[in-house]
């Protein structure tokens, strides 16, 4: 085995309900050049994007509130989450996705996006990588209430907030998603609404 060399010696799924649960047994050279023997469960639930929608006009970003299960089980009493518009590709290019997901999300219907940055957001254990983009929205491109979809089981709320507000949001702990907090962090730093 090469420097760094990782070997596959099993890969197990462990559930496939909803996304895929692996477990792997693996070789691989740590940098002292010793050779160990580890076990790690991955989850593959595809790749996803995500977007800010933002106006320089209003100097506002509409973001989503609905309710995430899992922070839920880690503390979220309400379980209600605000973050940016994001969803799964579904085997979509990246661009696509996430216009598909902004009008179901939000209903507005965005054509230029920016692709700013792709993370790994849980990388311990999640195969998942986020494409993070935005684009300036305006009244007119509003053509539908959002809200996601039915047949998803998807209740989510449409929120219009003050940039400034959204910062705020996030020093006081309102604001916990990751993506979210990257993309204002980006907004910043690149003066979208300065």
């Amino acid at each position: 085995m090469s420097k760094y060399a990782v070997k596959i010696l099993e890969n197990k799924v462990l559930s496939d309900q909803f996304y895929v649960l692996r477990r792997f047994i693996f070789e691989r050279t740590e940098r002292s050049g010793r050779l160990v023997t580890q076990t790690r469960e991955v989850y593959d639930r595809g790749n996803g994007a995500a977007i800010l929608l933002y106006s320089r006009a209003t100097k506002t970003v509409i973001l989503t509130r609905q309710f995430r299960m899992p922070t839920f089980v880690n503390g979220n009493p309400s379980g209600m989450l605000i973050e940016c518009c994001a969803g799964l590709l579904d085997r979509d290019h990246p661009e696509d996705a996430i216009r598909r997901e902004t009008e179901e999300e939000t209903g507005y219907k965005v054509g230029e996006v920016e692709k700013v940055m792709e993370a790994y957001m849980s990388p311990g254990s999640v195969t998942e990588i986020l494409y993070l983009f935005v684009a300036e929205y305006t009244k007119e491109m509003k053509i539908g209430r959002g809200g996601g979809l039915q047949e998803e089981s998807e209740d989510i709320e449409v929120l219009e907030i003050a940039y400034s507000k959204a910062w705020e949001m996030v020093r006081s702990g309102e604001i916990k998603d990751g993506k979210t907090i990257m993309l204002l962090q980006y907004a910043e730093l690149s003066g979208l609404l300065a």
